[in-house]
């Protein structure tokens, strides 16, 4: 089971003293959150990517490249590699770089994006976001597994004997995720592949992420890969703790109160009740994290947002602190003990070479 965070990388006005981090110290404190990530002991890092204010993570390779010169464990990934509007010749040249730097640490979540405008910026209708997702992740599939592409389709020009370079490290390609919220596509696109499905799940309530999982589980199998619990799931998930769990959500409400992405909505007692977002104690988030393995069967990897909403650097760090030494160790020997068997672990690079013998 791998544990680990995924950011956004928003630049959000913090409610308690009216300040503002600046771009630069925005960009400096993902990387902070992210070498902390491998000081307590996760196993991933993912950050997110948007082309648009109050976001910074525009390229998510020159971030993940300079975190992977500075740590020696940690999974460097994307918690959203835009396939719809990003070309996949360049995804595959720039992630299989990446992948060589990092000696193989990469992988990749492809979607969407949550950012209808990004679609024209880069040259693209979002009326076409399905069809993009799935022409591109076709070619970049094709480009990381054969040396010399013949190529025709809808959305981009042809390629006539076309070698993306570098090939990927050992030949083996970074594990791709697929992540989604919403579309059943999506989750047959991962199934069809026997690549991952993330759901990250901190929006909407249980049932509907149930669903996704369960279809995506149903047509790996169906395809060939392996049973339907031997599918390739993960999560996300939102957490904010103190000792005490009355004075992380005294401490934590004004941030929920006033996030743009959810602030101002429900109340943050109704959003705990109905989402995996945990306020409390770390007692409480270990608990509240193992009822996921209910809901959804076991599954590989569990990643959790927690540098959002203005939260100040301190605070996420002491976060991370809490969450390495007291919360992870917990649900690394309860979700192992409860695993069967036939359950594969997360791929890594290692055990994909390892598989490809």
């Amino acid at each position: 089971m791998q544990f680990g965070i995924f950011t956004v990388g928003d630049v959000t006005t913090d409610p308690t003293d009216g300040s503002t981090p600046s771009e630069h110290e925005r960009i400096k404190s993902m990387v902070a959150v992210a070498l902390k990530a491998e000081e307590v002991g996760l196993d991933v890092f993912a950050t997110g990517e948007h082309h648009n204010p109050p976001f910074v993570p525009s390229s998510p390779t020159t971030m993940l490249g300079w975190i992977a010169a500075r740590t020696e464990r940690l999974i460097l990934s994307t918690s959203t590699t835009l396939i719809t509007t990003n070309d996949p010749v360049k995804i595959a040249e720039d992630y299989a770089m990446l992948q060589h730097l990092a000696d193989g640490r990469v992988d990749l979540m492809m979607g969407r994006g949550n950012t209808p405008p990004v679609y024209p910026w880069f040259g693209q209708d979002i009326r076409q976001g399905i069809p993009l997702a799935l022409e591109n992740y076709a070619l970049l599939h094709e480009l990381w597994r054969e040396d010399v592409v013949d190529w025709e389709g809808r959305f981009r020009t042809p390629l006539q004997s076309f070698t993306s370079t570098p090939r990927p490290l050992d030949g083996v390609p970074p594990f791709v995720w697929h992540g989604s919220i919403r579309s059943p596509e999506i989750a047959e696109q991962a199934a069809y592949y026997g690549d991952g499905f993330f759901a990250n799940h901190i929006f909407w309530p249980t049932e509907h992420f149930q669903q996704l999982i369960g279809l995506y589980r149903e047509r790996y199998a169906h395809y060939g890969h392996g049973t339907p619990e031997q599918a390739i799931v993960g999560l996300g998930g939102q957490v904010f703790m103190r000792p005490n769990s009355q004075d992380a959500v005294r401490e934590f409400r004004p941030y929920f109160d006033n996030a743009p992405v959810y602030g101002h909505g429900p109340t943050l007692e109704e959003f705990t009740e109905q989402t995996p977002l945990t306020v409390g104690s770390p007692q409480e988030v270990i608990e509240k994290t193992l009822t996921f393995r209910e809901s959804f069967g076991d599954y590989q990897r569990q990643l959790f947002l927690m540098d959002h909403a203005g939260l100040p650097l301190k605070t996420v760090l002491e976060q991370l602190d809490m969450l390495g030494e007291e919360v992870v160790p917990v649900l690394r020997k309860e979700f192992a003990a409860l695993r069967p068997a036939g359950v594969p672990e997360a791929p890594t690079h290692a055990s994909l070479v390892a598989q490809r013998g």
